[in-house]
This record gives structure tokens, C-alpha cells and sequence, in this order.
């Protein structure tokens, strides 16, 4: 057992030791570990050539349709936004609501930040809130190690549900992803309740920020968690983050009218108040693409059965693997998120007055800049599902399961958050170890929707300390050179919030 177990491990010891210690580029080691993975798949765990070539055929399918479909939809909608200049005129409008800069970093890095994460994910909900919030005067340092801290929380639900949606899809809990993503959201309550404290706390220089700011930073915090646990239970992972944030920063401009209307002296920033001058039409007009991201995604959710149940039937369902007990892949052409951003990104942008000439062209950069993504993706796919086919998986789980027994739920988030640091990515953590986590906890009679809503979890607090996520932020706020240092400062909260969370996944499993 023990030699199956350090064998099967090879692939993932390998993975993290390119990525952490020989700086190897993310597509580049991916690639390797596919290769490696299979000649151990082959030549150790005795899966068949044809096997192992339609095994990876299926992992690509199921990295392009859906994964990066929906990633790739909602960063050129993103991206659609810069070009027409509208991302300017949405940054103009949150800068203009307080001088406080703990105000400030509360609605720009909390509320839009877990917005931005719900659209895009990808990095976006670090380095767009973070060069926002370095412009409009905080500390550049500070911003990105905010930032950082509370994109934690809502990576399971980033880039409009694709991590717990993959998550689901690879462990063959898809009939149970109501409950999985439920209990994302509640498995971190505690976590996300405290990240805006945290944030004034960072922004502000210490626990003496916040003075004058508890109603408004509780009214943040309560008013993105309550909607996101709801939506999350009842609808599903694609809409928790959007809601709640939209929520949040309403409550957010509201309680900054009432209970910080003047800025505390010691915190003041000088604001420029260019936002006053665009009107209502204008700034409809700037969030129309995320407007109707929204109302497609919420219209076509199961809220509304005859809609969703018709655009779900169009779908087609092949079985690629070609050995013993394959899964099947569900490509659904109409009611795949993917389609409806991408349709959004493209009305947003007619509506921005953007020609179909730009918008091709923005489209081809994306798809360009983003190449490399496209490769990781498909090559963790394919990881997983040589993995997963071969047996290495449960080999894995099974000495897991050996070693710790039931005291197993305090190291799952603990596993998730080796995923986020190594990959900077919550949805290629739960390619890599969702199934693991799944099998040991089956093999061990635990939850395993609980365990694989920790490993989700673990995946968003890894991506605090990740490399890749770190050098997005730094490069983003004009602090290049200085990764180390926001390492240094992020680490400790990492080592906070996975101890709470493997307690928590412990205590409520």
C-alpha cells in the first residue's frame, strides 16, 4: 500500500516540485505530468494504450466544454469592457462613493472583488480591485495583500460556478451539487464573515481601523453571506458570488451614507469626483454586458423549470473512454453558463456600441492571451482522468484513509490548499484532488459532499499564498519585485484560515 501510494503521488510530487521550485511555466509542467502520468498509467498500473489515449481524449473534451468555454466567454466579456472604455467609467462610479479609504477598500475590494470573481475569476478579482484601489490612494502593498486574503472565500463559486461545478462533474457528484455547493458556502460562513474585518484591519494598518467602521464592515459581510448561502442551496454554484455581491454593494453605498459619511481624518484619500458626471444612462450603458450576465444566468437557472428544462434537453451525451466502467460526458449546447455569458458579452457590447469588427478582434486576443490556460486545463483534465481510470486515485485514498482515519477532515482543506497554492487555481484543484478526496471519504463513511465542499474551500485559501496569484496582484499594482513581501504578510492569514477551516470541516462532518 504504501508503495502504490508513493508511486501514485509521483505525478502530483512532481507537478509541485516544477511549479514551486523550478519556476517551470504552468502549461509547460502540466504537459510533463500528463506524460509522466501516463507512462506510470501504462507501465505500472497496467491500463491499456487505447485506454489511456481515449482517457485523455475525454479529459480535453471536458476541458474545453465546459471549463474553459465559460472562462474564456466571461474574460472576453471582461476584457469587451476595457476596450469600449466602460471598465473606466465603472471604476469612476465606485471611486466616487467615499474618501474614506477604508470605505473605499470595503465596497472596491469586497463587493467588486467578489463580483469580479463571480463573472471572471482567473485572477481578475485580484488585480482589477487591487490597481483600483492603489489609484484611488491606498497603499499599493496593502491593496494586493486585501485582496488576496478575501478572494478566499468566494473562489468556489468563481467564474461563474466553475470550480464546484467540475468539482461535481469529475467526482460523479453532479446529482448532488445543491448540497455540495450549500455546503461550500456554509463550510467557510465563519471565513467569509470575517474577510471584510480582515481587509480594513490589512488596509488600514491594524486592528485600530476598526473604529467607526463595525456597522458598515457587518452590513458588508452579512449582506454578501446570507444571499450566497441561499442562492447556493437552492439554485447552484453559477449565481452565489453575483448575487451576493450586487447585494452587498447596494447595502455597502447605503450604510457608507449613514455611518461614515464624513471620512475619518486619518484615513482620508483625496477622491476625484468624476464619477458625479456620468449619468444614469451612461453607467447602465457601462454595466449592461454584467447586467445581462445576470438575467440570463438567473432566467435560465432552475428558478425558472420551463426555461432551464428546455435549454438542458438540448444536449448531446457520448461515453469517449474506451475501458472497463467509462463515464460519460454531457455537452449541453444551449444551457451550458458559457453560452449565456458569451451571448451577454456580445448584446453588452452592441449595446456599447462596440463593431463586430472590434469584438472579433477583442475575442481572437482572448482566446491568444489565454492559450496557454486552455493547455493547463486540458492537461490537468487529462491528469485527472488518467488518474481516476487507472486506479492511481483510490490507491491514494486508500492509504489515506489507512493513515488517518477519521481525523481525516482536519487535513482535507489542508489537501485543497496545497491544489491553490501549487496551481493558483481553485477549478484545476478540484480536478487534481476532488476525486481523492471523494474515495477516501466514501472508504472512510464520511460526508462526501462535505469533504469535497472542503477541498473546494482548501483550493480558495491556497490561492492566497499561490505564486501565480501573488505575481497577478503585484504586477497589477505597479509592485513588481515585491512578491515576497506579499507573501510574507499573506502567509499568516493563510495559516489562519485553513486551521479554522479543517476544524470546521472536522466538526461539521
Amino acid at each position: 500500500m504504501i508503495v502504490n501510494f508513493i508511486v501514485a503521488m509521483l505525478p502530483i510530487i512532481w507537478l509541485i516540485f516544477a511549479l514551486a521550485f523550478l519556476k517551470m511555466k504552468g502549461h509547460i509542467a502540466c504537459v510533463l505530468t500528463l506524460v509522466f502520468t501516463v507512462i506510470l498509467g501504462i507501465g505500472v498500473w497496467k491500463i491499456p494504450i487505447i485506454s489511456a489515449g481515449s482517457a485523455i481524449l475525454e479529459g480535453i473534451l471536458n476541458g474545453l466544454w465546459p471549463i474553459c468555454l465559460v472562462i474564456l466567454s466571461a474574460l472576453f466579456t471582461y476584457n469587451l469592457t476595457v476596450e469600449t472604455k466602460a471598465m473606466d467609467r465603472i471604476k469612476q462610479m465606485l471611486g466616487s462613493i467615499s474618501s474614506d479609504s477604508r470605505v473605499l477598500a470595503i465596497l472596491i475590494g469586497w463587493g467588486f472583488g467578489n463580483f469580479m470573481e463571480g463573472m471572471a475569476g482567473f485572477g481578475t478579482a485580484v488585480a482589477i480591485p487591487a490597481s483600483m484601489m492603489a489609484a484611488a490612494g491606498i497603499n499599493p502593498l496593502s491593496s494586493v495583500v486585501a485582496c488576496l486574503v478575501v478572494n478566499s472565500t468566494p473562489t468556489c463559486f468563481g467564474s461563474v460556478g466553475v470550480p464546484t461545478q467540475t468539482l461535481c462533474s469529475v467526482t460523479g457528484l453532479n446529482d448532488q451539487i445543491l448540497t455540495v455547493s450549500g455546503n461550500a458556502s456554509l463550510l467557510q460562513a465563519l471565513l467569509t464573515f470575517l474577510s471584510p474585518f480582515f481587509m480594513v484591519i490589512i488596509v488600514g494598518g491594524g486592528i485600530k481601523a476598526l473604529k467607526g467602521m463595525l456597522p458598515l464592515t457587518a452590513i458588508a459581510s452579512v449582506s454578501f453571506l446570507l444571499p450566497q448561502y441561499i442562492v447556493a442551496s437552492n439554485v447552484g454554484p453559477e449565481l452565489p458570488n453575483i448575487i451576493g455581491s450586487i447585494i452587498s454593494m447596494l447595502c455597502i453605498i447605503i450604510a457608507a451614507r449613514i455611518f461614515n459619511k464624513n471620512a475619518n481624518p486619518d484615513y482620508e484619500i483625496e477622491q476625484k469626483r468624476a464619477a458625479l458626471e456620468i449619468s444614469v444612462k451612461e453607467g447602465i450603458v457601462a454595466w449592461s454586458p454584467f447586467i445581462l450576465i445576470f438575467v440570463l444566468l438567473l432566467f435560465t437557472s432552475n428558478l425558472f423549470p420551463p426555461i432551464h428544462d428546455m435549454l438542458s434537453g438540448v444536449k448531446t451525451v457520448v461515453s469517449v473512454y474506451q475501458g472497463d466502467n467509462p463515464g460519460t460526458l454531457t455537452f449541453n449546447w444551449l444551457g451550458c453558463p458559457g453560452v449565456m455569458i458569451f451571448i451577454a458579452g456580445i448584446l453588452g457590447g452592441l449595446i456599447q456600441k462596440a463593431s463586430p469588427v472590434t469584438m472579433l478582434g477583442v475575442l481572437k486576443n482572448t482566446v491568444f492571451s489565454y492559450r496557454n490556460t486552455i493547455l493547463t486545463i486540458c492537461s490537468v483534465m487529462s491528469v485527472a482522468k488518467i488518474m481516476g481510470y487507472s486506479g492511481m486515485t483510490l490507491d491514494i485514498a486508500e492509504f489515506l484513509v489507512a493513515a488517518t482515519g477519521a481525523a481525516f477532515p482536519l487535513i482535507s482543506p489542508l489537501i485543497g490548499g496545497l491544489g491553490g497554492f501549487v496551481t493558483g487555481s481553485g477549478t484545476s484543484t478540484c480536478v487534481l484532488f476532488g476525486p481523492l478526496q471523494v474515495e477516501t471519504a466514501q472508504s472512510l463513511g464520511l460526508n462526501p459532499e462535505w469533504i469535497a465542499a472542503a477541498n473546494v474551500a482548501g483550493a480558495g485559501i491556497g490561492k492566497m499564498i499561490s505564486p501565480q496569484g501573488i505575481a497577478i496582484g503585484t504586477g497589477a499594482a505597479g509592485l513588481a519585485g515585491k512578491e515576497s513581501e506579499v507573501l510574507g504578510r499573506a502567509v499568516r492569514f493563510f495559516l489562519l484560515y485553513i486551521a479554522v477551516a479543517g476544524l470546521i470541516c472536522f466538526v461539521g462532518v
